[in-house]
């Protein structure tokens, strides 16, 4: 039995991992979910980096034991701020910002997605997802059915602009790690994606979307049993 925790990214919380964890569970694995305090519904509430990152250590640390460190998009960011945390087997990107040290999310993204899928808030103080569906849906997840996109789109919250411009602190890792790029990735250029795997022990490829937790969670899940 592998013990997983699963970290999110921008704009949703755990739910959008329930297929894949609820598969892996089956398998006999242990998973634990992360909702970070950098999403949700008001954007006077929202945290940062450090914020999400405490959270996640606070799940590594519950584990009791050595766990699979998953995280997607944005969720790269928080997963690299405990690449040296002796609670960790493995750290998983999938189809996810890995910063070096020193580097916010906005350093490795260059700026908003020019395709204006990502939205800001008035105030400037957080993001959101447009509410063009399928402007959303070609980014996020070209390969689901528009209807099913349609349920999905409704669950999105914010995102706080602070944690994209914190910078990483990036401390050497001290386990392998293994990054999945997504190959119709249109979030997250698969170009990009490719040139940060440069430093991964192990690279893995999935021919899907920026939400194979969507498009193929049982894929997903035969993936992360494969490299636990």
């Amino acid at each position: 039995m592998t013990t997983y925790v699963l970290v999110h990214g921008g704009f949703v919380d755990g739910w959008y991992w329930d297929e894949t964890a609820a598969l892996l569970g089956q398998e006999g694995h242990r998973v634990l979910v992360a909702d970070l305090p950098s999403t949700g519904r008001d954007a006077a509430a929202l945290g940062g980096l450090a914020d999400d990152t405490a959270a996640v250590r606070g799940l590594v640390e519950a584990a009791d034991g050595p766990v699979v460190l998953v995280g997607h998009s944005y969720g790269g960011m928080v997963i690299t701020e405990l690449g040296d945390h002796p609670g960790i087997a493995r750290t998983v990107y999938l189809g996810a910002f890995w910063p070096a040290r020193g580097q916010s999310l906005l350093d490795v993204f260059g700026e908003l997605p020019p395709d204006g899928w990502v939205v800001p808030t008035e105030d400037g103080s957080a993001v959101h997802v447009t509410d063009d569906l399928e402007v959303a849906r070609a980014a996020l997840a070209g390969d689901v059915e528009i209807g099913r996109f349609a349920d999905l789109h409704a669950g999105f919250m914010l995102s706080s602009t602070a944690a994209m411009s914190e910078p990483s602190k990036a401390p050497d890792r001290a386990h392998p790690v293994t990054y999945v790029v997504l190959e119709r990735d249109e979030a997250i250029p698969t170009a990009a994606q490719e040139a940060m795997a440069v430093r991964a022990d192990r690279i893995e490829r999935m021919p899907t979307s920026h939400g194979p937790m969507f498009s193929d969670p049982a894929g997903l899940a035969a993936l992360l049993s494969r490299i636990s």
